[in-house]
């Protein structure tokens, strides 16, 4: 028997018994589309994270006060004046106080994320502002309540007004608006475009707090870092007499760590999907044996004309091929259909699609035919041709 009979032989028999091919095809269907989809959303995941953090650049450290049983705390003035003493290395350093207010304009209020800091932000941390000004070491010197305000935070406040000059009250205190920031994430909710900024020393008095626990570190080049990172060791050692105090992160050294867990977090998520591909697999070889019993007589007959065993095995094996191929094909549309339509097209996380996991998770569908169609291919072939004619 040739190849071309096997496979009119095989299509006949799922075209026979659509529902039950499809049913069988059903768990292979969702194992493929899951290992990819969930593979996408993680490395989505990371992909935003990345961007954020290499739009700022490679040559950026991020010092991070983490004790909170120090005598004393390091303020704005001392981180300032340490940069300035140590200007061949560091360009400038942003502190950043951070917490969730409530922001209200007229009878409209709602609830954002504050940042107090300083004038260097915008350079250290790449936000800008399409409209008005940005902080001013005035404004932090003096305390002027000046506020910027992200673009989620002006649609759901001013409605299509221009907010620039306007008051507003953040925790019951009115500030002015002085500037739009930059849109980065569609003006969405709960993104980085839901967000005010003020200056810090007004910020510390808001909050009722002369702590700043964050400062992003802008060097003068990558080259430098190293030589940066030791030097405010040095200094921030010498305040708190503690390494366990404070943090020093290296930007680039982040990046290549978040690649690495993203890597392994799609392994395990891969590896989780893919259960259930071996489910879709039991499935088939419980459907397959069950098709053996139910054309036992058929087999009887197809032997009893001169069929050989092997061409038995291989028709039972085809069959089950063809249901996992076709089921991984659909598998593989449905995925990235996911990724498209749903991750992408809801903006959950930015699509991100893999070759690899998508192949992968293909020729993982094509082995679990070959896997599970071996028992009923080998129970068809071995099967009695006088048996199986008595077969009722």
């Amino acid at each position: 028997m040739n190849i071309y009979q096997i496979y009119k032989m095989a299509v006949k028999s799922i075209l026979g018994g659509k529902v039950r091919a499809f049913l069988t095809m059903l768990g292979v269907i969702i194992g493929v589309a899951a290992v990819i989809s969930s593979v996408a959303f993680a490395q989505g995941s990371t992909k935003s994270v990345t961007d954020s953090l290499q739009e700022m650049g490679t040559n950026m450290l991020q010092v991070m006060i983490v004790g909170r049983n120090s005598s004393r705390d390091v303020d704005y003035d001392e981180i300032r004046e340490f940069a300035a003493e140590n200007n061949d290395v560091i360009d400038a350093i942003a502190p950043q106080i951070t917490s969730s207010v409530t922001i209200k304009y007229r009878d409209k209020n709602m609830s954002t994320s504050l940042i107090g800091t300083s004038p260097d932000y915008e350079d250290v941390r790449n936000v800008h502002i399409t409209s008005g000004r940005y902080i001013l070491p005035y404004d932090v010197d003096y305390y002027q309540k000046v506020v910027l305000m992200g673009t989620a935070v002006v649609n759901e406040l001013f409605d299509g007004q221009n907010p620039i000059n306007q008051k507003v009250k953040i925790n019951g205190q009115e500030f002015t608006v002085v500037g739009i920031l930059e849109q980065r994430a569609g003006g969405q909710v709960s993104s980085d475009d839901d967000q005010v900024i003020i200056p810090v020393t007004v910020g510390q008095r808001l909050l009722k707090t002369s702590t700043i626990r964050n400062f992003s570190v802008h060097v003068t080049s990558s080259k430098v870092v190293d030589d940066a990172m030791n030097r405010l060791d040095e200094f921030l050692f010498s305040v708190y007499g503690d390494k366990d105090m404070y943090r020093v992160i290296n930007q680039e050294k982040m990046i290549s760590t978040l690649q690495k867990v993203t890597s392994s977090m799609s392994a395990i998520l891969g590896g989780i999907a893919a259960i259930s591909l071996i489910v879709g697999g039991i499935g088939i070889m419980n459907i397959m044996l069950v098709s053996v019993t139910e054309r036992t007589r058929e087999i009887g007959i197809r032997k009893a004309i001169g069929a050989k065993k092997r061409d038995i095995l291989a028709q039972f094996l085809f069959e089950a091929l063809m249901i996992t191929g076709i089921g991984g094909i659909i598998g593989v549309i449905t995925g990235l259909s996911v990724i498209k339509f749903v991750i992408g097209g809801l903006g959950i996380v930015p699509e991100a699609y893999s070759v690899t996991w998508t192949i992968l998770s293909f020729s993982i569908s094509l082995a679990i035919g070959v896997l599970f169609g071996l028992i009923p291919a080998y129970k068809a072939a071995n099967l009695n041709p006088i048996e199986a004619l008595r077969f009722e």
